[in-house]
């Protein structure tokens, strides 16, 4: 078999598409739903491997913006809508449009990332792909947990407000807090609608959702979105609040929104979904065994350039190290970079020296964001320490002060 990859033309990008769901199921989507991704879909970013007339393999990129450690924000290439049809598996398809990415990201020079979300785990690490972060879920019984709110708590405002006329609201508040931590989306124009997707099919008998904004000295501060899935029983009410996202620019705000949500009538759980593994709720509630909190694996990220990358973030303490990379699938990364950064910025550049740290391009990406400590690849025998002390040094300057997290798939 011979398959041929060709750049979308948007004028097939229904086949295209309806390729990709077919993929995933075939179970079709919402027209707001198809409309939306039709919209975002970057055509001379995304290709098709073709079989003849056959369209067999999808893959897209964005052009996103990542928050990185220390506050920056680095350009990176989102990976999406990828899928091979099931007559195609196993017969180098997916590998193909992987080296085509790729290439072309590395060609056009202005992305040192590539990043994604795995339908499946281990699918992507032999391309280079590392998972960085985690997000925590958890069902939360309002009956039995209580939730403790700081000063200041009580002088917030909230105030129900029609889901669409909040959308500037809400997204000056996230705004604001993209660079505050680590692996968290620039919404470029089109993307604040992804969050307000409601399908009345994907709602399992939950509400519309809502929105209720928090107000502080006169400002917005913070908002909420949810939907309530009301339930009974012999016993009375036990509805479920179903949170879609919560962000705040100040502990009495943030506080402020939880309480809301622990006081809706007629519900007896919270169930979130996807928010950071340190997210401050944890620390406000009585008992978090009564919680049923749960992880899983997020953002991956690929280093594409690997000096361009490292100095684009900084890092917590000083660091001067030799780090050793080996990349089979772009092995334009692959030999010794010396790595020399701060909280102000850093350096990385080819070196003859010896090396400090031995890795593989997938381990160094999964500790990009600072989520996941190097030291811990070392235990599981993927980092190899090769001057004393080195691990130590460079896990302290790669952690970052709060968890990296992806609030959004794409």
């Amino acid at each position: 078999m011979r398959t041929e990859l060709r750049v979308l033309d948007p004028s097939i990008w229904d086949d295209w598409y309806g390729k990709l769901v077919l993929a995933f199921g075939g179970v079709p989507e919402a027209p707001e739903e198809s409309a939306l991704w039709r919209e975002l879909t970057e055509c001379e970013r995304s290709i098709g491997a073709w079989d003849g007339t056959d369209i067999v393999g999808t893959a897209g990129l964005f052009s996103f913006r990542l928050s990185v450690p220390g506050g920056g924000i680095v350009p990176a290439a989102g990976v999406t809508m990828v899928s091979v049809q099931a007559t195609h598996r196993r017969r180098g398809v997916l590998r193909a449009m992987m080296r085509r990415q790729l290439d072309d990201i590395r060609a056009a020079g202005d992305e040192p990332l590539a990043v994604l979300t795995a339908s499946e785990p281990d699918i992507y690490g032999r391309f280079g792909y590392g998972a960085a972060t985690q997000n925590a879920y958890a069902e939360i019984d309002t009956t039995q947990v209580r939730l403790t709110v700081p000063e200041g708590a009580g002088d917030v405002r909230l105030r129900a407000v029609p889901l669409e006329s909040a959308v500037e609201a809400c997204e000056a508040v996230y705004a604001r807090r993209v660079r505050t931590r680590p692996g968290m989306l620039e919404r470029i124009p089109g993307w604040e609608r992804v969050p307000l997707l409601d399908p009345p099919g994907d709602r399992e008998g939950a509400s519309p959702l809502r929105c209720v904004l928090a107000e502080s000295g006169g400002e917005v501060s913070g908002y909420v979105r949810f939907a309530v899935k009301p339930d009974w029983d012999l016993a009375g009410p036990k509805g479920t609040v179903v949170l879609r996202d919560l962000e705040a620019r100040d502990p009495a705000s943030y506080a402020a929104l939880w309480r809301f949500l622990f006081d809706l009538d007629l519900t007896s759980v919270i169930r979130t979904g996807s928010r950071p593994v340190d997210d401050p709720w944890q620390l406000l509630v009585s008992d978090i065994r009564r919680c049923a909190l749960r992880l899983r694996d997020s953002l991956f990220v690929r280093l594409v350039d690997v000096g361009a990358a490292l100095e684009a973030r900084a890092y917590t303490t000083p660091v001067e190290t030799v780090l050793e990379v080996t990349d089979p699938f772009c092995p334009w990364n692959e030999g010794r970079w010396r790595l020399s950064g701060d909280a102000k910025g850093a350096s990385c550049e080819r070196t003859d020296d010896a090396a400090d740290l031995r890795l593989g391009v997938r381990d160094l990406g999964a500790a990009y964001l600072g989520g996941v400590p190097l030291t811990a690849l070392a235990g599981a025998g993927r980092v190899q320490e090769a001057r004393q002390g080195a691990l130590t040094e460079a896990t302290t300057a790669f952690a970052t002060p709060v968890a990296p997290w992806l609030p959004h798939g794409f």
